[in-house]
C-alpha cells in the first residue's frame, strides 16, 4: 500500500523543507546543489562553490545565519548581513529557501507527469511546459537580484 502523499519530493532524509501539507526531503548532495543553484539564480554567487563555501551556504539556508564561518563566503555573508537580512519575505535566506523548494516542487510535477521540460531555442534556456495545455509554458514568479552584494572568491 502506497501511503506517500501526492506532491512530496523525496531524495533522502538529510534535510527537510515543509510548506503547508507538503514535506520535501533531500539527500545532502541534492540539497547542496539546489542551494548553490538558487544562490546563482539570485546573482549572489557567480560560479560553482568550493566545499567550505558550500557548507556555509547550506548552513545559511538551513539555520538562517552562519555563526561560525568556515569560508570566505561565510565571512562575506556576516560582513554584509544588514544588506542580506530584512523583512522575512525579502531576505536572502527566504529566497534561497524559496528557490530550493520551488525547484523540488517543479521536479516533482515533472516526475508525476503534470509538467514537461522543453528547450526554448530563442532564449537558449529550458522552460517548464504544461502538456495538457498544448505545451504552454508556465510563468514562474520573478526573483530579486542579490548582485549588489554578490560573493566573489578572493
Amino acid at each position: 500500500m502506497d501511503t506517500q502523499r501526492r506532491g512530496n519530493y523525496d531524495s533522502g532524509e538529510d534535510f527537510v523543507l515543509e510548506y503547508g501539507e507538503l514535506r520535501f526531503t533531500f539527500n545532502e548532495r541534492d540539497f547542496q546543489e539546489r542551494c548553490e543553484q538558487a544562490a546563482m539564480k539570485l546573482g549572489f554567487v557567480g560560479d560553482r562553490l568550493g566545499d567550505a563555501e558550500l557548507e556555509d551556504l547550506v548552513n545559511l539556508a538551513v539555520n538562517g545565519e552562519i555563526p561560525d564561518p568556515t569560508s570566505a563566503l561565510g565571512e562575506h555573508v556576516n560582513d554584509c548581513w544588514p544588506e542580506l537580512v530584512g523583512p522575512a519575505d525579502r531576505s536572502l535566506v527566504h529566497w534561497l529557501r524559496r528557490l530550493v523548494f520551488r525547484s523540488a516542487w517543479l521536479d516533482q510535477r515533472v516526475k508525476e507527469g503534470e509538467l514537461d521540460v522543453a528547450f526554448d531555442v530563442e532564449r537558449h534556456t529550458f522552460a517548464y511546459i504544461q502538456p495538457d495545455r498544448d505545451g504552454e509554458p508556465i510563468e514562474l514568479a520573478p526573483e530579486p537580484s542579490w548582485g549588489r552584494v554578490a560573493y566573489t572568491p578572493r
